[in-house]
This record gives structure tokens, C-alpha cells and sequence, in this order.
């Protein structure tokens, strides 16, 4: 997908209908074809070629070239406009106040100009925007000596205490784009690194305080490196008080509906957070309020986020006993076309988890059949987490279908690409789990016996049910119902009771 379709996959029904609006205001001619060209654009079925000759009825790959560009051209300067309206209204509102007091000064009016000043410094202070506090007091300073009334020590003060606001920041910034470039190298490289310490050293290495006052912004940012953590670890018990405790802080924000995509972002957070620690009603409490800020400022951000939000309730859903309404809410988002690849992928893996509970297995070898890349550009799209669990259930599916052939392939291959890695990340785990579904295939009527059941409970590193991940819960819960020949996802609904039962008296 190229940059303008790219862009145009991004805009909602009402964004469609503002932008055709746009360019019939802007069009001189009659016979003008951008508005033709963003149609058929959103339609996204047509090749280049097709839609070229749509137009102009010939190859006129120049024309096309040039329509585009202008087309191209007007996106920007459209979306320019409506961020300038809507998002920075307050910016624009004290620049403006910042030019008019600074000709007045040049005028020598200071009273008045020192008064347009003050309002620009409230209005400023009460949105956190440090960089444009720093040109009101660098204004003040300046021009102090022609107002007697100015304390000059009080405001180099307050531009200093400023100054250290704008530095932490600047400097929050620097260490959430290096963690997130960490992130990157452990879940869609394979590198294995020490997360935590690399953590713990960037925050101490940029003084960055966990109890600093701080602009939304950073509030958010902080949130995504506590949450990045608990990815890595899977601790999300640990972050959830975190998490909870930051965003009442921001919910009295005055930048929160400047700021909406971070307020959704947050929220997002915080019920995956919920989820993962199989809370799903105060994890669906949060997606419903996820849901009304994506509907705000006419829908704007409700395209960006409405995978995420699918899948997460989708999961919600599936773990809460509402296995129909799971795969319903998924079998509908995997038709939905999107830019947003690693969610598409996660929506197609959850997919075949829930039909693998509910033995929908060729439904699930369906979706698998629509794997046709390679690992390694999984990897990079969706993270090698993600490529293990992919090759997990394949095998499971194999064997469920009785495809020995393909789970005897689909075996030595794991172990040759992913047994050293995982051994070196401590998730032997995994090849325990994986030697024991190999005895299943190769031997089934021995899972059900109390040796193989004790060797089971011997072989692995557990931890407290209540903050086991999930999705390993999901998996350990297929070899279980093997040997108790009990119902997959009764059995998973069990294990999941029982860790919200430990959850409750902790």
C-alpha cells in the first residue's frame, strides 16, 4: 500500500465526507478529478492501472502521476486544517496573545501587554505546554525594565522551575523512544536482552522520577514504559496499581480533550492490564469507555483504534464464558481492511484459538491456510512471541486433525529455529510443554495415567495461577483436558476461575 492510500485507510466515514466537501469548495473547474480519484481510492480494490483508465479512459500515466500529486497535496493541507481547528486551539489562542502583547511592548504599552501576557501564562500553566511558557517568561524578562511592577528575581524563578518542567520532558521523551526501540529489538528482532536493567538504567541515567508533575504527554509515555515492562515480564499484577493511580491524575487533566488520542491510548492500557489479570468486567468497564472516546470529535481516531478495541473485547468475551459472541466479534474484524498489520495478525491468531476451543478445526486450518509468509516476516510485523504461539497451535491443530505427517514437521522445525532462543530468554517451559504434547501424538492412551499426570506436575517451573499469562494458562489448558478427557474450553474457563479465585484472597 502506497502513502496516499496508506493516508486515505486512516480517514472516517465523516472524514470522507469533509475532505469531498473540501475539494468541491477548492475546485475552480468542472472537469477537476481528484474527488473521482479519493472515490475510487476508498474503494481500495483497484489496481493503479484500472483506476487510470476509470479517469482518463487511456494510459495516461502522466496525468494519473500529477492527479495524484495534487491529490496527495490536498490530504496534507486538509488535515493541516482540521488538526489546526481542533487540536491546537489553545496553542494558536496564546501565540496569538504572545505576538499582540510583544507589539504593544514594541509600543511601549507594558501594562497592557503584561496583562495579554498573564492570560497566555494561566492559560499555558493549566495546559502544561512548557515550550510556549518559556517564550511568555523569556517575553517577560526581556522587557521587565519597562514595568516597575515586575519582580525581575520572583519571574527567573518561576522561568527556571519551568525550564526543569521542559528538561524532564525532553528527557521522558528521550527514554520512552529509547525503550521502545528496546521493545523492538526484543519482540520483533529475538534479541535477548536484560529488559529491566536496561529499564531501571535508562530512568536513572535521565533522572527521571516515577512522581514528577508532568504534561499528559508524558503522563502517557510513562504509562507505555510501565506497560512495556510488564509485556516483557508478563507482570501486569504489578503495573495494574501504577497504572490506575497515574490515570486519576490525568482524568482532572485540562489537556485530556486536547489530547485524545493519548487519553485512548491510556485507556487502552489499563484494560489490558485488567484483561491480563483476568479482571475482564473492569476490563470491559474500561473498553466502554475506550469505545465513547473514539466516537468523540466526529468519530476521529475511532477508525485507528477499532481493531485493538475488537480484539480486546473479543478476548474479554471469550474468557468470560460469551464464546459465541468472541468468535461473532472476530469473524466480523478479520473482514475489516487496515493499515494496522500487527493487530490484524493478532485478531487471526485469537481467531484460531477460540475455534480450536470450540473444535471448529477446520474453521481454524482455514485461517492458517492465510499464513503464507515467511517467520521471519512475521517476526518483524507481530513479534516472535507472537510467531511461537502461531507455531503452537499449528501443532495442536495438526494433531487435533490427526495430520501426523505435518505435526512431525512442524515439530523438528520449531525445535531447530526456536529451542536455543528460548532456552536463553528461561522459557524452557515451553519445551517441557512441547515434549509433553510430543508424547501425547506419539502415545495418547498414556496422557490419562497418574504417571504421566505426576511427571506433569514435576516437570514444570510453576507460578501462582493469578499471575500466570493467560495465554500460557490457554495452552496448558488443552494438554489438561487431554488428561482429565474433559472439554477444552470448560476446562480453560476452570483454570481461569480458579486463578481469579487466588486473585480474590491475595
Amino acid at each position: 500500500m502506497n502513502d496516499l492510500n496508506s493516508i486515505i485507510s486512516t480517514f472516517s466515514s465523516d472524514d470522507q465526507q469533509r475532505f469531498a466537501s473540501y475539494l468541491e469548495k477548492k475546485n475552480k473547474r468542472n472537469d477537476t478529478k481528484n474527488i473521482q480519484l479519493f472515490k475510487l481510492l476508498l474503494n481500495n480494490n483497484l489496481s493503479s492501472e484500472d483506476i487510470c483508465y476509470k479517469i482518463y479512459k487511456n494510459n495516461s500515466k502522466g496525468a494519473y502521476h500529477a492527479l495524484r500529486k495534487r491529490l496527495y497535496q490536498s490530504i496534507i493541507d486538509f488535515i493541516a486544517n482540521v488538526n489546526l481547528e481542533e487540536e491546537n486551539s489553545i496553542d494558536m489562542q496564546i501565540i496569538k496573545y504572545i505576538i499582540v502583547s510583544r507589539t504593544f511592548l514594541l509600543h511601549n504599552k507594558p501594562i497592557i501587554a503584561y496583562k495579554i501576557l498573564d492570560k497566555a501564562e494561566v492559560l499555558a500553566s493549566e495546559h502544561h505546554l512548557f515550550s510556549i511558557l518559556n517564550e511568555i517568561y523569556h517575553t517577560k524578562i526581556q522587557y521587565a525594565y519597562l514595568n516597575p511592577l515586575i519582580n525581575i528575581n520572583e519571574l527567573i524563578d518561576t522561568f527556571k522551575q519551568n525550564q526543569k518542567n521542559h528538561y524532564l520532558e525532553d528527557e521522558l521523551n528521550i527514554v520512552y523512544a529509547k525503550i521502545k526501540q528496546t521493545l523492538n529489538n526484543i519482540a520483533y528482532k529475538g534479541e535477548v536482552l536484560d529488559f529491566q536493567s536496561i529499564l531501571n538504567n535508562t530512568l536513572k541515567e535521565h533522572k527521571i522520577s516515577l512522581s514528577e508533575s508532568m504534561s499528559f504527554k508524558s503522563l502517557y509515555q510513562l504509562m507505555t514504559i510501565v506497560s512495556i515492562s510488564a509485556f516483557i515480564t508478563h507482570d501486569y499484577l504489578k503495573i495494574e496499581p501504577f497504572l490506575l493511580n497515574t490515570y486519576n491524575s490525568i482524568k482532572t487533566h485540562k489537556t485530556k480533550e486536547k489530547q485524545l488520542f493519548y487519553h485512548i491510548q491510556v485507556i487502552y492500557m489499563i484494560a489490558n492490564a485488567l484483561f491480563r489479570n483476568k479482571k475482564f468486567k473492569e476490563s470491559t468497564k474500561y473498553l466502554q469507555q475506550m469505545h465513547d472516546l473514539m466516537m468523540l470529535k466526529r468519530k476521529k481516531y475511532y477508525n485507528t483504534f477499532k481493531l485493538k478495541y475488537n480484539l480486546l473485547l473479543g478476548l474479554n468475551y471469550n474468557y468470560s464464558n460469551h464464546q459465541n459472541k468472541a468468535i461473532e466479534l472476530l469473524e466480523y474484524s478479520i473482514k475489516l481492511k487496515h493499515t494496522d498489520i500487527e493487530s490484524v495478525l493478532d485478531i487471526h491468531l485469537s481467531l484460531v484459538m477460540f475455534y480450536i476451543q470450540a473444535k471448529a478445526y477446520k474453521k481454524a486450518q482455514s485461517i492458517f491456510s492465510k499464513f503464507y509468509h515467511t517467520d521471519k516476516w512475521y517476526i518483524e510485523k507481530a513479534g516472535i512471541e507472537w510467531i511461537i504461539k502461531k507455531n503452537l497451535a499449528d501443532i495442536i491443530l495438526h494433531i487435533e486433525l490427526q495430520n501426523i505427517d505435518f505435526v512431525e514437521s512442524r515439530l523438528l522445525s520449531f525445535k531447530r529455529n526456536y529451542y536455543d532462543y528460548l532456552k536463553q530468554i528461561n522459557q524452557e517451559r515451553v519445551i517441557t510443554f512441547l515434549g509433553f504434547v510430543e508424547l501425547y501424538y506419539k502415545k495418547p492412551e498414556i496422557v490419562t495415567s497418574n504417571t504421566f499426570k505426576d511427571k506433569v506436575e514435576a516437570s514444570f517451573n510453576w507460578i501462582e495461577s493469578h499471575k500466570e499469562d493467560i495465554f500460557v494458562m490457554s495452552f496448558y489448558s488443552w494438554l489438561k483436558s487431554k488428561m482429565n478427557k474433559t472439554d477444552l474450553y470448560e476446562t480453560t474457563l476452570d483454570i481461569i476461575k480458579q486463578a481469579k479465585k487466588e486473585l480474590t484472597i491475595t
